[in-house]
């Protein structure tokens, strides 16, 4: 009689796997299932703050009355806050300190640093969770690994005589959870640069927006206290 040899999938050595190790892959999984999430979500975000500068600059600088587009524009994030911000702050102290421009300036400066830093928190946000996903996991798999080769290890000192077929189960489902561990971190990674770098590039736009509007009503100021004076 010819001896049957037992075939593995990977879902079997998963079921097979002690408590332990199944615990630590859903764990796995659960961080890689909200990693791709936040991808997902933080991919909208920033492609809808890009659009919406770039609409918005070309309708800041087609010409119209700053009055108008303070007037037509809505109150929501993104460069169109910090507009808002700085404008809505200018004509408020404008009525009220129209002797010292430089306190004008002072105060749609700090109302528009305000709104940007608004900005960098709704840009970072989750970002964190990113970088913890790809630093801790493969971590988190390297333990689930250990713990299972070691179960494989004194479950093949109470055999008497010791195979590959009998510690190679034990062995591949441990490295499933390095396996998975690895497929949780490496999106991660690369989510995390790639979303910093793209928020350092918005915001840094913001900033020179921030500074382009400043010398424009900078401008503005001084010329009408020159023209009171």
């Amino acid at each position: 009689m010819v001896p049957t040899t037992q075939t593995h999938t990977i879902w079997s050595l998963v079921l097979e796997a002690s408590v332990l190790v199944k615990g630590v892959m859903l764990i796995l999984l659960l961080a890689s299932l909200a990693t791709w999430f936040l991808i997902a979500q933080r991919s909208n975000l920033f492609n809808q703050a890009k659009r919406a500068l770039k609409a918005f600059e070309d309708q800041f600088w087609s010409g119209l009355e700053l009055s108008q587009l303070y007037s037509s524009s809505q109150d929501r994030a993104g460069v169109e806050q910090i507009f808002r911000a700085g404008y809505g702050e200018f004509a408020q102290l404008n009525r009220h300190n129209q002797g010292d421009p430089d306190a004008v300036m002072q105060g749609v400066q700090r109302a528009m640093r305000v709104a940007i830093a608004r900005e960098e928190e709704r840009l970072e946000q989750h970002l964190p969770f990113l970088a913890t996903v790809g630093s801790v996991s493969p971590y988190v798999g390297l333990f689930g690994t250990v713990w299972g080769i070691m179960n494989s290890f004194i479950g093949l000192s109470q055999v008497q005589q010791a195979t590959l077929a009998t510690v190679a189960p034990g062995i591949a489902e441990a490295l499933i959870a390095t396996a998975i561990g690895l497929f949780a971190a490496i999106p991660a990674v690369v989510a995390y640069n790639r979303f910093s770098t793209r928020s350092e590039s918005l915001l840094g736009q913001y900033y020179n927006f921030a500074e382009e509007f400043s010398a424009i009503l900078h401008r503005r100021v001084h010329n009408r206290a020159q023209v009171a004076a």
